[in-house]
């Protein structure tokens, strides 16, 4: 756990972080008036996971500290892959977190005629040309990073052909694949991204937004830097896989852009977080092939998922802000993560008595007929936050694991002519157990000290251990989903080989006779979060009914960050 407390405290310094920095110098320096307005600009063709979540804090978060505003735009350039649904899914996950574009919504298809404007214009000034070579020609064309590329035998086509040509392919005369128009720049340049790069591709699927408008769509580094400067955004903040593309944004922009105001993009480092794969084209595969319950299934890393486990926005931005925003890559670990949202949790969450794989517990001296009503604390860390009652009776379940007929030294829990208290309630005594004809224990048999119940002196009385547990008569069934980490190693993401080799078999166990009291029983609502004593965080699933109710696991109680960080 080294590494790990080394990371947070790289992160817990105080001070803005570098792209803050940056930011501030610039209004500083009255850059574009001293007006700041970033922008979060999504793809939609997929969910937004963790990843995405850290991008829009900085773009949102950064608007909100220095009084600037912030947009949402879809890029929505590729209707092969798009769809209504991701970008119903995506708002609803930015106002999940607690962040408004107000309006600010904007679509880079709402530029597709000053693009291809832009784009004419080029072709007119020999800037830009028409090529008929394959993807693969154009890629050995364009050589390597230690050997320059050479022309296509289109490059140098006359400016009329190329406007014919480019006129022709949106009109849709020519076959996806066979023409692209490309930016004339410099085929020995040292940044591949500058040899010559494709600004318009032939795409005949109808556009979600456009319809059939248009048959030839822009080409990410045309379109957005223009997008940009379309909007008046001054700083386009992006993961760092786009440092080399930095200068073809720069030099697309300077087409439009003059020193009254241009964008400026800023780079920092992806989230990558372990035990988890963040490539949308591997969590599409988990999707489409079954090996997860959808784009929702709470082992993803989409916003999605986190949610339906149970994760909450403050735990989600917690994280973000103790790993921080740097100019180096670097692997989270998914243990701070945890941490986060079970500080949370331990602040919010209501504690309540559930039994996973029960077992019948009977007090053979407690008279058969009473029942008591036992106060329990809702959360210990908030009295405010008050009491429940709970009924308590002769037959009780208890966990299965809690007791041993065998125990091992340190087995503080329940076995034969061993006392442990029942938590809010008596002191009891193991006096045997009875089993069925395969040998498994059907019920562990006790008796209770009347003399020791939790508020009266006699539970000063102190034993080792405190065991939760449910009223047999009361209680509720219910399914508890225990969800673990999908993958089995810490870097799947690296992983040469086929990564879905590396899913954990374990990673969803499913309860279905665990015992809830009545107390929760009767208040359940999806989306609520509990703390199950003695067992961890669980959300109630937005599958359950008041005939079934569905809790799904969040987050154990044990916290290996926590603990690290004590040494």
């Amino acid at each position: 756990m080294e590494e790990i407390i080394k990371e947070e405290e790289s992160v817990n310094e105080s001070g803005l972080n570098f792209v803050e920095q940056e930011i501030a110098a610039d209004l500083a320096a009255g850059k574009n008036g001293g007006r700041l307005n970033t922008r979060f600009p999504p793809e939609p063709n997929g969910y937004l996971h963790i990843g995405h979540a850290k991008a829009f804090i900085m773009d949102f978060g950064a608007a909100e500290k220095f009084g600037g505003t912030c947009n949402l735009r879809f890029d929505d350039t590729n209707p092969q892959k798009e769809d209504m649904e991701y970008v119903n899914a995506i708002m609803e996950d930015i106002h999940w977190l607690g962040y408004d574009w107000g309006d600010r919504l904007y679509y880079a298809s709402d530029y597709f005629p000053r693009l291809y404007d832009l784009a004419v214009r080029l072709i007119k000034e020999g800037k830009a040309y028409v090529d008929e070579q394959s993807s693969e020609e154009i890629a050995r064309q364009k050589g390597t990073p230690t050997q320059p590329g050479t022309a296509s035998p289109y490059r140098d086509r006359p400016i009329e052909e190329n406007l014919d040509l480019f006129e022709r392919m949106n009109k849709g005369e020519f076959d996806e694949g066979s023409m692209v128009l490309r930016a004339k720049i410099d085929m020995a340049s040292d940044n591949m991204h500058f040899r010559d790069p494709i600004m318009y591709r032939i795409i005949k699927t109808p556009h979600w937004r456009t319809g059939e408008t248009w048959k030839v769509y822009p080409m990410y580094d045309f379109a957005h830097g223009q997008s940009d400067y379309f909007e008046g955004v001054t700083h386009s903040i992006c993961t760092l896989e786009f440092v080399p593309h930095r200068p073809l944004y720069e030099h697309f922009v300077k087409e439009l852009a003059d020193e009254t105001y241009c964008p400026r993009q800023i780079e920092f480092n992806r989230l990558n977080l372990t035990y988890t794969v963040m490539s949308k084209r591997k969590l599409l595969q988990l999707v489409k092939e079954g090996l997860v319950n959808g784009w929702d299934d709470p082992r993803m890393p989409t916003l999605k998922g986190l949610r339906r486990r149970g994760y909450t926005p403050s735990s989600i931005k917690d994280f973000v802000n103790r790993i921080g925003y740097t100019r180096y890559e670097a692997l989270n670990h998914i243990e701070l993560l945890e941490h986060s949202v079970r500080e949370d949790l331990n602040k919010t969450a209501t504690r309540v008595s559930v039994i996973q794989n029960p077992v019948k517990l009977i007090l053979d001296n407690y008279p058969e007929d009473k029942t008591e009503t036992m106060v329990m604390d809702n959360n210990p860390e908030n009295p405010a936050e008050g009491t429940h009652e709970m009924p308590f009776s002769r037959e009780l379940w208890i966990e299965r694991e809690d007791f041993m007929e065998n125990p091992p030294k340190k087995f503080f829990r329940l076995s034969p002519d061993k006392e442990v208290r029942l938590k809010g309630a008596y002191i009891i005594k193991c006096t045997g157990v009875v089993k069925d004809e395969n040998g498994e224990i059907t019920e562990i048999h006790a008796t209770y000290d009347p003399d020791t119940r939790s508020g009266l002196p006699g539970a000063d009385r102190k034993v080792k251990g405190t065991l939760h547990w449910v009223s047999v008569p009361t209680a509720t069934d219910a399914e508890i989903r225990d969800y673990d980490r999908l993958f089995s190693i810490e870097n799947p993401g690296a992983f040469d080989g086929d990564f879905r080799e590396l899913i954990n078999p374990d990673s969803l166990k499913v309860r279905h006779n665990a015992k809830i009291e009545p107390w929760l029983a009767g208040r359940i609502q999806a989306g609520d979060h509990y703390q199950f004593q003695r067992l961890g965080y669980y959300v109630v699933d937005p599958d359950t009914t008041p005939e079934h109710p569905v809790f799904n696991k969040t987050v154990g109680l044990k916290d290996s960050w926590a603990k690290a960080m004590k040494k």
